[in-house]
């Protein structure tokens, strides 16, 4: 097999390509898109140049779908000792801007993640976005929506007074939106927290992006328990929760019965088939057909009131009567009868409905006080989303053993919620959250993800604690965390010079004599080879002891059947290679000048050979 170069890979965009090329091959050559050819393969298909059409624009569009495109120039490293249970837990936490998390996390989440769920920016005018000091196309995109000053130093966004408010907003999310569809599983979901503010926007943008066809429900959440009596006019006590599928494969999950529904379920007759519902036998509409007397067990003929009929034809009626599935009251001589509903035979649990409120969903003010009762009396985040809210997403959206993604993390509610909902139901989802360093002024928690971490720390402990001696969670890392950061990528990143200067040209040939930075980690490089070869970050990383002579680590994940072998010693000694017990499939990956030429050919004979 060839020995292949390893360098940082977008796999957003060549995935997409080839899908393309799969569809028509014949408009591609030497990699490259032959556009006349494209054209005439989609013939009438195309849609002519001043056509008119309904949809979605704004100025900066066309540069916030190339962003998504662009690829990130940056890398996550590890954080070691700031999360729980870290070399067991399948739980992540990424500080960082969510833009180049996401993607760097494209090759090892695409098709992975069943939920997703987003509370962004409102756009009230008091929002923060920052810019990474590494990204070069981002810290450009951030300077020319007004997000940034030339320099790439934080400014506040939009205020009520610049001209293209809501464009800015809308250039924000848009690349982030397509990037986070490509990472749903087919039978997932996104759901986006929003208000009035952007609703109307976010709505079309939910349907450029996934589709009007993928559009699930508004669900209306009365995030006020109070009416707002210092509000100018009217009190606007709801905000949205906007659901989307990924493909026509979501199901949404039914809702356990509360228990005052189940309450509603009685056996007064002591009917052998369990508690059972009436639902009335009329229906509010006249129809000729299932207009008939019937006759109660005390000999009474009974119409159905005027205006109104029966909701089953007389024969129906009559196998319902023999079947002992009408009631008339206890004494027989009701002229209201009912259809029994048994609760063995419905359906488990309820269909979840678009109005959601405080009582059902939580509250801002409740949420204000969990996380205050959980950070010991301190607020420690001004506007987090309650649990109740997450755990209904979850109840209605995810199968036991999801990966839940969060990529506005904030306090990290949703975290907190997967954690407790897995405790609630014996499920094993995993979360992945995604919070930017946004400074709070506090000296304690000085970044609202620092805030985001000591919640998820708190809630761990505050479980432990609550249930020792009455629950035992499995030792599968559903209780832990580990921490990662958004860092620059450890390969150098070429920059054409269009100049004359041998020299020069020397220079920068003599600095890529090795393609890694100065200064390089082993762990924080490794991550970046895990990320690379589609590894997710919770994939099993392991030293083997095995190996005398070298420091090789061996990754497995459970959405790959190959191996990944990496060392990254300055040299690999003949006897390393003599116990590498490698099949066809798995990848070794290690520097090219820790190789002998004969070493390579072996390891290219026996595997898919990866140098650096």
């Amino acid at each position: 097999m060839p020995i292949t170069k390893l360098r940082p890979t977008y796999t957003f965009t060549e995935d997409r390509l080839k899908e393309l090329e799969s569809v028509v091959p014949e408009a591609f050559a030497d990699g490259k898109i032959n556009w006349d050819t494209l054209q005439e393969a989609l013939g009438e298909h195309l849609e002519e140049p001043d056509a008119e059409h309904f949809g979605l624009s704004w100025p900066g569009k066309r540069e916030a779908r190339r962003l998504a495109s662009i690829p990130s120039r940056g890398t996550l490293v590890p954080l070691p000792g700031q999360g729980v249970d870290e070399d067991t837990t399948r739980n992540i936490f990424i500080e960082g801007e969510n833009l180049e998390v996401l993607k760097l996390l494209q090759k090892s989440y695409a098709g992975r993640v069943q939920v997703i769920y987003i509370d962004p920016p409102y756009n009230t005018g008091g929002d923060f976005i920052y810019s990474d000091d590494f990204s070069e196309p981002l810290e450009a995109y951030l300077r020319r929506t007004g997000q940034a000053d030339e320099k790439g130093e934080l400014l506040t966004t939009n205020t009520r007074a610049d001209g293209r408010f809501h464009s800015n907003w809308l250039s924000m999310m848009y690349p982030r939106l397509r990037l986070a569809r490509a990472l749903l599983t087919e039978d997932g979901a996104i759901f986006v927290s929003i208000d009035d503010n952007e609703y109307h926007h976010c709505k079309c943008l939910m349907d450029e992006v996934f589709g009007p066809e993928r559009y699930l429900a508004t669900f209306v959440w009365q995030s006020r328990d109070t009416p707002g009596n210092d509000a100018k006019g009217v009190s606007t006590t709801h905000n949205y929760v906007l659901a989307y599928s990924r493909s026509d494969a979501f199901r949404v999950r039914r809702l356990p019965r509360t228990k005052k529904q189940l309450q509603n379920y009685k056996n007064p007759d002591n009917d052998p088939r369990g508690p059972w519902l009436g639902t009335p036998l009329t229906r509010g509409e006249f129809r000729p057909r299932d207009y008939y007397p019937l006759t109660n067990p005390a000999g009474q003929k009974v119409l159905p009131p005027e205006g109104s009929s029966w909701r089953r034809p007389r024969d129906v009626i009559e196998k319902l009567e023999r079947d002992n599935r009408i009631w008339w009251g206890r004494d027989g001589t009701s002229t209201f009868p009912f259809i029994k509903q048994y609760l063995s035979e419905v359906k488990e649990g309820v269909v979840p409905t678009t109005w959601w409120d405080y009582k059902f969903a939580g509250s801002t003010r409740r949420s204000r006080k969990e996380i205050k009762e959980l950070f010991g009396g301190r607020r420690g985040f001004e506007t987090p989303k309650p649990l109740d809210l997450m755990r209904r997403i979850l109840q209605i959206a995810s199968q036991p053993d999801a990966i839940v993604l969060d990529f506005f993390a904030g306090s990290a509610t949703m975290a907190q919620a997967v954690m407790l909902f897995n405790r609630e139901d014996g499920g094993h989802r995993h979360f992945l959250m995604v919070q930017l360093p946004e400074p709070t002024g506090d000296s304690d928690l000085p970044t609202i993800a620092e805030i985001g971490k000591d919640r998820i720390r708190r809630a761990i402990l505050h479980m432990r604690t609550e249930d020792e001696g009455s629950f035992d969670m499995p030792p599968d890392g559903n209780l832990g965390f580990r921490c990662y950061r958004l860092d620059r990528s450890h390969f150098k990143a070429w920059r054409d010079y269009q100049g004359q200067d041998l020299d020069t040209v020397q220079t920068r040939f003599d600095q890529f004599e090795s393609p890694l930075v100065d200064g390089w980690q082993l762990q924080d490089l490794l991550t970046e080879i895990l990320l690379i070869e589609g590894f997710s970050l919770d994939s099993a990383v392991t030293r083997q002891p095995a190996f005398t002579h070298n420091n090789v680590h061996l990754v497995t994940s459970d959405f790959h059947d190959h191996r990944l072998f990496v060392c990254l010693d300055p040299t690999i000694d003949d006897a390393t290679v003599d116990q590498l017990d490698l099949t066809t499939n798995d990848v070794f990956v290690c520097l090219d000048a820790a190789l002998t030429d004969q070493s390579k050919m072996r390891l290219s004979d026996a595997c898919n050979l990866k140098v650096i």
